[in-house]
């Protein structure tokens, strides 16, 4: 199961209330200091651009997983932005979860390797979104506060367009709450 959505749209959140183990596609971040990282317009690396991201290591992890039923996965830190350490991703009944901003991106090589069940993208207001990222970025110290509403304002404008490249990989867009009582039934 691939569950995509932009920053904040509750895709972490539905995780761990259905209870299904969950692959954190976040950890595949590459390293903020490697030299080729995308630049934004802020000045910081990109981190909503998919070159900051490593989608052969995701679907090569998900790929053991599912003949294997478990796995070692990276730890990534997004306050230092760097991976700090590995930890083993068990799912026995072969039932799990890869959820992250850039799933849409390896919905088609999960599908053609034939180990995707289903491909879903949250989607909700976008104010909410944006106040609920931004309160918990600012939890998690995940980075400076004025990155955070600067960056938080630019993905709530860019949200429709998101939600509409998922959609393009084969995500089928849903609120929260339509998602959970989907996969509930499952």
């Amino acid at each position: 199961m691939i569950l995509a959505g932009p920053s904040g749209s509750g895709k972490s959140h539905l995780s761990a209330r259905l209870g299904w183990p969950v692959l954190r596609l976040d950890d595949f971040y590459r390293d903020g200091d490697e030299p080729d990282m995308p630049r934004s317009t802020l000045g910081i690396v990109d981190w909503d651009d998919p070159d900051s991201w490593s989608s052969v290591d995701a679907v090569g992890t998900i790929t053991d997983l599912c003949a294997a039923g478990t796995t070692e996965v990276p730890v990534y830190d997004i306050a230092i932005s760097a991976r700090t350490g590995t930890q083993t991703l068990s799912a026995p009944q072969g039932r799990f979860i890869a959820e992250g901003l850039f799933a849409p991106v390896i919905v088609d090589a999960c599908r053609e390797a034939g180990i995707l069940d289903a491909a879903i993208c949250l989607h909700r207001n976008r104010m909410l979104t944006f106040g609920l990222r931004l309160v918990r970025d600012l939890r998690e110290g995940r980075k400076a506060p004025w990155v955070l509403v600067r960056r938080g304002w630019r993905l709530m404008r860019n949200e429709p367009s998101i939600v509409a490249d998922a959609v393009a990989h084969g995500c089928v867009a849903m609120t929260p709450r339509e998602a959970r009582t989907l996969l509930r039934a499952l």
